[in-house]
């Protein structure tokens, strides 16, 4: 086996192999595998798309390479399969470095020690402490694909900010996989009632004695919580203010009231925030009145995800597997399919209330107990709107369920 290392050989090796061959031009391509320590090799003949692919370890390449230097091949900087124009070069030969970088940071991942990891969705995530913070796992919590990239930027302590409509799963996707990782979690609601002492502490008297209480920020930086900051837009500039200092990964809090002294994070502290009417979402902000505006450079410092409601197809899954046996698949893509109407209307502004998943779920579960829609939907949903409301989406109900004769 050749013993040098890995990226040293990809770094040497790498790359384009061209040569002329009757009248026509045959290449090899080496890039990064997504496989641990292997090598990704593409065949093809001029411009053409690939027409073999394999994949070689160290030894295997060497021994390729010492064949194409006999048949006459010659390392090449520029891909073989591109036009002359010289913007699509660029552009392609940007991807291909980009698509070996992206397997190289997937292969270092991968390499974490397993016994101290646990998988959510397809991404490692570092197993916490546990203890009484931590929330309880939803079995039936449907992890798609695309929230691969927020969970990774989690493991990689990414300040993260979740938009979108009222019940959505904002909140809940975070509380997850803090479930599945065993890490505690702290929810902190900007209802207007929250002041700058409960978010960063406060002096008090007690027994007689002055006092200091911290506030949920330094609480949850100090032991290691994750920290939900839940609706920031309708937060206090005070507050956010307090917030700017810490939104760098190993930012520090100053407790000015308490003699300047410096709060430094937990390695397991993460911050979150949650919001409905901020970047992409501004144009509902007359849907959420009282949501605040935020300047560029205050979102500048998040990475910042829209979180959509769950497909038709994704909600029907989530429904069979929490009611699970009492629940088919006919049935539960009625229920997504009327959830789904709904959004709709609320997007359209003909509803003035959200259809979240959590209404769905409990409206399904307490239809199997009573046998009755119409009667289930009383209690989940009618009685939670305006009646302009309620009527809107008891006509959605019955153009999908005929009443009952």
């Amino acid at each position: 086996m050749n013993s040098k290392p890995y990226l040293a050989m990809l770094e040497e090796l790498g790359g384009c192999y061209i040569r002329q061959d009757a009248g026509r031009e045959e290449w090899w391509r080496v890039t990064a595998s997504e496989r641990a320590n292997l090598f990704h090799l593409e065949h093809g003949f001029e411009r053409g798309a690939v027409d073999f692919e394999m994949e070689a370890d160290s030894e295997n390449l060497s021994a390729k390479f010492l064949k194409w230097e006999r048949e006459g091949f010659v390392r090449e900087t520029i891909a073989p399969n591109v036009s002359d124009s010289a913007e699509q070069t660029t552009n392609i030969d940007f991807m291909q470095e980009l698509a070996r970088l992206h397997g190289l940071t997937r292969r270092a991942a991968q390499q974490s020690p397993a016994e101290h990891y646990v998988l959510v969705s397809n991404v490692k995530v570092p197993l916490g402490d546990g203890g009484p913070l931590t929330p309880t796992v939803n079995r039936a919590y449907l992890f798609p694909p695309r929230y691969d990239d927020i969970v990774q930027d989690i493991v990689e302590n990414r300040r993260i900010m979740l938009i979108g409509h009222t019940g959505c799963g904002k909140t809940s996707l975070i509380e997850q996989v803090a479930a599945r990782s065993q890490h505690g979690v702290i929810r902190s609601n900007m209802n207007g009632q929250t002041t700058i002492g409960d978010f960063v502490g406060f002096w008090t008297i007690k027994g007689g004695e002055t006092m200091w209480v911290d506030g949920v920020l330094p609480v949850a930086m100090r032991s290691g919580a994750w920290l939900i900051i839940d609706e920031i837009d309708f937060a206090e500039p005070a507050i956010l203010a307090v917030l700017t200092a810490v939104l760098e990964s190993s930012g520090q809090l100053m407790l000015k009231e308490k003699g300047n002294e410096i709060v430094a994070p937990h390695l397991d502290f993460r911050l979150f925030a949650t919001a409905n009417a901020v970047g992409a979402m501004s144009q509902f902000r007359h849907m959420y009145q009282g949501s605040n505006l935020m300047n560029e450079a205050f979102l500048d410092r998040w990475r910042v995800y829209l979180i959509n409601y769950l497909s038709p197809e994704e909600e029907a899954q989530v429904l069979l597997e929490t009611l699970a046996p009492a629940m088919t698949l006919s049935l539960a893509k009625t229920l997504a399919a009327i959830a789904a109407d709904c959004r709709a209307a609320f997007d359209r502004e003909d509803l003035s209330s959200a259809f979240s998943t959590r209404r769905l779920l409990d409206w399904a579960q307490l239809m199997v107990r009573v046998g009755d829609p119409e009667r289930a939907a009383e209690p989940t949903i009618y009685a939670k709107v305006s009646p302009v409301d309620a009527a809107l989406i008891r006509s959605v109900i019955r153009h999908h369920i005929a009443p009952a004769v």
